[in-house]
């Protein structure tokens, strides 16, 4: 893996493939693992750039009250290496993919960078700030971890991130991703909530955007629900909808095949 240092602590992503560069950004108690089916199916025609997020997978956590802004300044520094550089400064545009967490990161970076972008991607996530109820959950849900542990709270939380039929069809699924995050320390996830209970609303980047974007969601996610994605992915000026539906929140693995020939063609059109 690759590493930047951004505020003295080392940021460690992967590349792979060639082509037209794309970042993947994954969310919420996970890592750069999540999207290695979607690195098999698009490396043969894409530059892949997947980084493990401050505080998650081999990249140290960042010190501090952090905000979803300071995340998107780090995709920056990466941007900087793998994209600027290498073009000795000549504009080169990229597609910023983020599932969940990684979403909000993605408009903060569309925000302040839209003119770097010729595409985003909105893998289960939203625009809309937190309402006061969300908030309540995600402040409950730091009592849980310094309680109970990250443990327990992976073990309890991550099945609520499947559809019904991944559950009772699939159940390894569930377990699997719950060994990719057991090892995060109660610190990383804190400073996560946190930031996530305190971004803003950012549906003026919907509208703003020029470029298309890409909205993926699951029928049957209960993190983000399916009529607040509908509400939403009709305000860019070019919106590419997909909605799976035999998934939750993890249609990158629950409907694997599905969500990445989703990408490849949206990569392709764009």
């Amino acid at each position: 893996m690759k590493h930047i240092i951004f505020q003295n602590k080392k940021i460690f992503y992967r590349t792979e493939g060639k082509g037209e560069p794309v970042m993947l950004l994954h969310g919420f108690a996970e890592d750069g693992n999540i999207w290695d089916y979607q690195l098999k199916k698009l490396k043969e025609k894409f530059y892949l750039i997947v980084p493990d997020l401050p505080g998650s997978g081999k990249s140290e956590m960042l010190e501090g009250e952090i905000l979803i802004e300071d995340y998107a300044e780090v995709i920056k520094a990466i941007v900087d290496v793998e994209i600027i550089n290498k073009e000795k400064g000549k504009k080169k545009l990229f597609t910023l993919i983020g599932h969940s967490m990684g979403g909000y990161i993605t408009l903060a970076f569309a925000e302040k960078y839209p003119e770097l972008l010729n595409a985003i991607g909105l893998f289960h996530s939203t625009a809309y700030a937190d309402d006061e109820v969300k908030k309540e959950t995600r402040r409950k849900g730091i009592e849980f971890i310094k309680s109970d542990g990250v443990f327990a709270f992976i073990n309890n939380t991550t099945p609520n991130l499947f559809s019904g039929k991944t559950k009772k069809e699939n159940p390894g699924l569930v377990k699997n991703l719950i060994n990719l995050c057991k090892d995060f320390s109660s610190e990383s996830l804190i400073q996560y909530y946190k930031a996530m209970i305190q971004r803003p609303d950012r549906i003026l980047v919907l509208k703003s955007f020029q470029q298309p974007i890409l909205f993926i969601i699951g029928k049957h996610d209960n993190a983000v629900p399916l009529q607040s994605s509908l509400e939403q992915c009709y305000l860019p000026s070019i919106s590419h909808i997909r909605i799976l539906q035999n998934s939750g929140h993890i249609s990158m693995w629950e409907e694997k095949d599905q969500a990445s020939a989703f990408l490849l063609n949206f990569l392709l059109l764009k």
